[in-house]
């Protein structure tokens, strides 16, 4: 996922704490930030969790 990382970063959130939010292992995070996507059914519960869009998630910003 494009913006992942830099979401999270932005918000001073560690991978182990997203990953304890999303109920996930933290090397599934490290997976999602380096190219492997997520199923699509918790791409909005990471939106949610980052407090942004699933768009802001998978599109680079313009």
């Amino acid at each position: 996922m494009n913006n992942l990382k830099k979401i999270r970063l932005a918000l001073n959130i560690s991978q182990e704490e997203l990953a304890e939010r999303l109920h996930v292992e933290r090397s599934t995070i490290a997976k999602w930030e380096n190219g492997t996507y997520p199923r699509a059914s918790k791409l909005e519960s990471i939106a949610k969790v980052l407090n942004c869009t699933v768009d802001d998630l998978l599109c680079a910003k313009k």
